[in-house]
């Protein structure tokens, strides 16, 4: 990696300037000599599941480039929802292109890790609008759509459930019980925890300034009081029939056979489905009591994207590696090996992808999702929350006072 004269700055510090300074420091790939004498290094991250289908994809772009360049280019797993963190770790020595959750991208720019890309009209054109929306910011576009599916539903296996059992929560965790079985959903993640209070009335999000939340999942007020939210979800930690888990163990208890039903996303539909075979069934979240009333659970909904580190010594040679990652022939290609629902729109609008179970069960959220912009103060107090939770409440605190302790923290400065 190169070092540029002037390094990066804490994000808090840049946003007042992204708009002016960005632009001056755009790279042409259409000026850039492309020398077949010297050896392109490149480091791409992506997440460990996608370990086959990047190899893939790179061996790829080397054929079709190999008479332009040698290149020597190392594949790395890096989870896509903590890209940022390892970035921030050493900006100027990290990878050269990388895959990352759209939430991530405003603190990517300040942070000068992203420019604005060279051929924005032709991406605006052939990727579906919301995608773009979440590959920018204030209307420039700073990353290369790559998925139009992060988000989560409802993994079911038919053998245990009907069509009319995954419209219940409570119908659910109940048969699961009775078979000695769980249903599963990750707690100790606040994007999944956001289900349970997003439709509730009980609201949480981003402030103007694009850095603090507000949070009134302690409101004591409406029809719905955070409380509520809270009994609900001790009911829940207590039934025999739930289980916490995080997304490795989720596919274990899908493959071991102890889990039937559970919360997760596209990134596994391949696996589920080698599992459960013909009993694989995939549809929107389900309601659940709350308060003596059915509440729909709701859902983020998000995009991942392809960045080009602006700091990479051959960035001319890491874009075009980007576009190739995520040109419509290789997002085809992913929905194939992974399952991960498309942001080309030729690609989104194949026939397979329109069939596919688990992207019609996304679709089908769609409806009761909202795409997550949060500060990075929301994590950490919702885990701490629903620990305590899971735990039976050992504090023997009230309930009001856990929620006014998380949504303090929440909303701190």
């Amino acid at each position: 990696m190169k070092r540029k004269n002037n390094r990066w700055l804490p994000a808090f510090l840049l946003i007042l300037c992204l708009t002016g300074c960005q632009k001056d420091n755009e790279v042409s790939l259409e000026n850039q000599p492309i020398s077949n004498s010297e050896t392109i290094t490149l480091t791409v991250w992506g997440a460990a599941e996608d370990e086959e289908l990047l190899h893939q994809i790179i061996d790829g772009f080397k054929t079709e480039y190999k008479d332009q360049a040698d290149f020597t280019i190392t594949y790395e797993p890096q989870s896509e929802s903590k890209c940022m963190d390892a970035l921030m770790e050493d900006l100027e020595n990290g990878a050269d292109v990388f895959a990352f959750a759209d939430d991530q991208l405003n603190t990517l720019v300040a942070a000068g890790a992203l420019e604005p890309i060279e051929n924005e009209e032709t991406v605006r054109k052939e990727n579906l609008p919301e995608a773009v929306l979440a590959a920018s910011v204030n209307n420039t576009l700073y990353a290369l759509p790559l998925t139009a599916d992060n988000g989560y539903f409802l993994y079911y296996n038919k053998q245990y459930f009907s069509e009319e059992d995954i419209k219940s929560w409570d119908q659910m965790l109940d048969i699961a019980a009775s078979q000695g079985k769980k249903v599963s959903m990750e707690w100790s993640s606040g994007w999944y925890v956001y289900s349970l209070f997003g439709n509730t009335g009980l609201t949480v999000g981003l402030n103007d300034d694009g850095i603090t939340n507000y949070c009134t999942w302690n409101s004591a007020d409406g029809a719905i009081k955070g409380t509520d939210v809270t009994q609900a979800m001790m009911d829940m930690a207590n039934h025999a029939g739930f289980l916490s888990t995080d997304d490795a163990g989720f596919l274990k208890g899908v493959q071991d056979g102890s889990i039937i039903a559970g919360v997760n996303g596209v990134w596994n539909a391949v696996a589920v489905e080698e599992a459960w075979s013909s009993h694989y069934g995939a549809a929107k979240l389900p309601s659940y009591t709350c308060a003596g009333q059915q509440v729909q659970m709701a859902s983020f909904s998000g995009f991942k994207l392809i960045g080009v580190n602006a700091y990479s010594e051959h960035r001319e040679w890491a874009a075009k590696l980007a576009e190739w990652i995520s040109n419509e022939k290789n997002q085809e290609l992913r929905f194939l090996l992974r399952g991960q629902g498309p942001s080309n729109i030729k690609a989104a609008a194949s026939e397979e992808v329109q069939k596919a179970p688990a992207i019609t069960a996304l679709l089908e959220q769609s409806e009761f999702s909202c795409l997550q912009r949060i500060g990075g103060n929301y994590w950490e107090p919702v885990t701490v929350f629903t620990a305590e939770i899971l735990e039976g409440n050992p504090s023997g605190e009230s309930f009001q006072t856990l929620l006014d302790t998380m949504v303090e923290e929440i909303t701190a400065p």
